[in-house]
């Protein structure tokens, strides 16, 4: 704990943050951002696709404008349209995208009126043919009586804009779906506007029902949202989607749906849906419901206005259809930027919201989704802060990776399938910011503990013991203390012979190839690299990293030199180059390790009386014929081989005499005849020591005829040939002294 605890504080301070901006304590713009493209995303990839016949949209387009004129068009074109929707197409319900705001004087008849009172006061026929033709040239009158008793919605909006210092108010607003005080005592936030551009009131009198046709814009410019309900004035106006709906259905009323209590919290008193006849319409926290759009633009059908208006469209395209008039012609204002394209129709989002409506099909955000996302991001944020730190890198990213797949699956199902919209965009960034911390705290500060570990041990120990080393760098230094340790010392035989007979650059080569793959040896069996001493090396195994196996490590690297450098000599050979043979000692023993040396120069290095004795051992390899040569406190420690005791030597420097053994393999490993030819030498050791001169020579000349190339037979031989003619004193205990290193 004391190890990560500084980046466990990191990882749930990052999780507060995004529990504070959960509760709207700080605010994130990013996450908001983020959520929005994955809302569009979700959208995107589960739209039905395909066009719905029930809605057709009437399309004021450029083609109309060319035929029928510019925009606005008179009102008798206007009631003309109408009865042919309605006389001839027999169509279900109009609602318009579109409103009807300012008085319509294209007929004349103002001037005419003015002439009546001016220059034509008092001419009689000119004043009868005025009163005939005033109720043909009255439009707006004309367009009221033709919406009059015919299931119309006129569309209204709401503004912002001000006349002066008042707010805009244009036109007469309908009756409120839902009186002031609804919703007395609830704390709901509605979206509200301060002003509003209405319909004619003579128009708005004659229609059904108004619905306004405002958009909620979202941060990043793009139109997801309607809202349901709109606050004026204290009072609640449907849109126009709803109003069409409503009264498609015969205007039932609008009922506010609550949850049953006491399913949430006490206290909660959030508008979920709202109620009109046999459906169920979700809506958000601002009473605004998500459009379900159906695919990309035409996804309804569309005709012409001008072809409704010469009678060219199909009857069958038309009959008992919901119709919109509305407008998709670039000049006339009504096009929106949406999640599915960025140029894409006003009126065509009220047709996906009616279908939506009719189907089922909007997707709920209710206002307890907020706690939700609270309780997703507790959960996984406090988790993998906690846990993250504790695994390595392949596992951390494996157990982030799982979790961001897991809650996409499930976000996505519960939209799919639960038609529920959840927040995944904190949660996704949540799961990222707090792998990248543990990725990033790895990279930047255990690497660089990584770094100091590879500064002070990288030129001695192999990479994999750094790694191990690193995990836990403050178990390591260099200073200096006493452990019991495995050294090992090699060097090659003939090596002032060998260097004279080669050029430099061919010396260079040689030394090269048989340094690096005995040093490879050596990292393999977790030793340390003391030095290279030209030709030689000196390694030891149990520091700077603890190895309770060492001696076993360092007779298991000794016996792969010398198989490794028999397999060279081919090689070797090949190039031109002498053969090369290498004298191992190993020793294991109380010694001290660390930094050693000057103030100038210092090295992490072994000292001491074990030490010294490996260096003796390898030296005395050649006067025994051996390859290696170990210690007894070696055989001791590295149980698991074969040993063949050799002798019992006092090297120079040392006046304890020490048995020495060469290790013939690893237990199980080693051909049967060469351990019985080594039981018989250790029985010709002990006729020697007994100074039984005879019967070890026999054993011995027996032992040299079956293996000659084994020099200690013939040194055996020597000795006993020496003894007879000089022999020991009556204390000799059997130990041989050299007087050289």
């Amino acid at each position: 704990m004391t190890r990560h605890g500084m980046r466990i504080g990191l990882g749930l301070l990052i999780v507060a943050l995004f529990l504070g901006y959960c509760a709207r304590w700080v605010p994130i713009p990013l996450i908001e951002r983020l959520e929005a493209i994955a809302y569009d995303t979700r959208l995107r990839l589960s739209m039905p696709g395909g066009v719905d016949p029930r809605v057709v949209i009437v399309d004021i387009d450029e083609r109309s404008l060319q035929a029928e004129g510019r925009w606005p068009w008179g009102r008798d074109k206007v009631a003309r349209l109408v009865d042919q929707l309605f006389d001839r197409y027999n169509v279900a319900v109009v609602g318009f995208d579109i409103v009807f705001a300012e008085s319509d004087d294209s007929s004349g008849l103002s001037r005419l009126e003015s002439m009546a009172n001016a220059e034509l006061k008092g001419n009689v026929p000119f004043e009868s043919a005025l009163r005939e033709l005033r109720p043909r040239l009255e439009f707006d009158r004309l367009l009221a009586s033709r919406l009059r008793e015919r299931p119309v919605v006129l569309g209204y909006y709401f503004s912002n804009a001000a006349e002066g210092t008042a707010p805009l108010a244009i036109g007469a607003l309908p009756a409120p779906a839902l009186k002031a005080g609804t919703f007395s005592g609830r704390n709901i936030q509605f979206t509200r506007w301060p002003g509003y551009g209405a319909n004619l009131a003579q128009l708005q009198d004659a229609a059904r029902l108004a619905g306004h046709f405002n958009q909620l814009t979202d941060t990043d410019g793009v139109a997801r949202r309607v809202p349901m309900l709109a606050e004026y004035g204290g009072a609640y106006y449907e849109s126009l989607s709803l109003a069409v709906v409503r009264l498609l259905l015969g205007s039932p009323a609008i009922e506010p749906g609550y949850p049953a209590q006491p399913m949430l919290a006490r206290g909660y008193s959030g508008l979920e849906w709202l109620n009109v006849g046999p459906l169920r319409i979700p809506v958000d926290d601002l009473v605004t419901s998500h459009v379900p759009f159906r695919g990309v633009r035409g996804s309804f059908p569309y005709v012409s206005a001008t072809d409704v208006l010469a009678g060219k469209v199909d009857p069958q395209v038309l009959a008992k259809r919901i119709v919109l008039v509305g407008t998709s012609a670039p000049g006339l204002f009504d096009l929106r930027s949406t999640p599915v394209a960025p140029v894409y129709p006003g009126v065509e989002m009220h047709a996906n919201l009616i279908a939506g409506m009719l189907d089922g099909t909007i997707k709920q955000r209710p206002p307890y989704v907020l706690g939700a996302e609270f309780l997703l991001l507790a959960i996984t944020g406090l988790a993998l802060a906690l846990w993250l730190p504790w695994l390595s890198p392949m596992r951390a990213t494996l157990l982030a990776v799982t979790t961001i797949v897991v809650v996409i699956a499930l976000n996505f199902a519960v939209w799919q399938y639960g038609n529920l919209i959840l927040p995944i965009a904190s949660g996704l960034l949540l799961v990222a910011l707090l792998y990248t911390l543990n990725m990033a705290w790895g990279f930047f500060v255990e690497a660089r503990g990584k770094r100091q570990i590879t500064g002070l041990f990288g030129q001695y120990v192999p990479p994999e013991l750094v790694d191990e080393m690193a995990k836990d760098p403050t178990r390591f230094s260099m200073e200096g203390e006493s452990r019991e340790l495995s050294v090992l010392f090699t060097d090659v035989r003939g090596f002032t012979t060998i260097s004279e007979g080669l050029d430099p650059k061919a010396l260079s080569n040689l030394m090269n190839e048989f340094l690096t793959p005995l040093t490879r040896i050596i990292y393999k069996h977790r030793g340390t690299i003391d030095k290279y001493m030209g030709d030689a090396i000196m390694a030891f195994w149990g520091a700077p990293l603890e190895d309770a196996d060492h001696a076993a490590h360092a007779v298991e690297a000794a016996l792969e030199m010398q198989r490794t450098l028999a397999a060279l000599q081919p090689e070797f050979k090949a190039r031109g180059w002498p053969p090369i043979k290498i004298g191992v000692g190993v020793n294991t023993g109380r010694m001290s390790v660390g930094n050693m040396g000057s103030e100038i120069r210092l090295a992490y290095t072994v000292m001491g009386d074990a030490v010294n004795l490996a260096s003796r051992l390898e030296g005395i390899t050649k006067e025994y014929g051996a390859d290696i040569i170990v210690g007894e406190a070696v055989c001791r420690a590295a149980p698991g081989f074969h040993y063949v005791e050799l002798d019992r030597v006092r090297v120079k420097g040392k006046e304890a005499p020490v048995a020495i053994f060469e290790p013939l393999g690893r237990q199980g490993e080693v051909d049967r005849a060469l351990l019985d030819q080594m039981g018989l030498f250790q029985k010709a050791i002990r006729l020697f020591r007994s100074q039984d001169w005879d019967l070890a020579e026999v054993q011995l000349l027996n032992l040299q005829r079956v293996a000659p190339q084994r020099k200690v037979f013939q040194l055996y031989l020597e000795r006993i040939a020496h003894y007879r003619l000089e022999p020991p004193p009556s204390d000799w205990d059997g130990v041989f002294v050299f007087q050289t290193k």
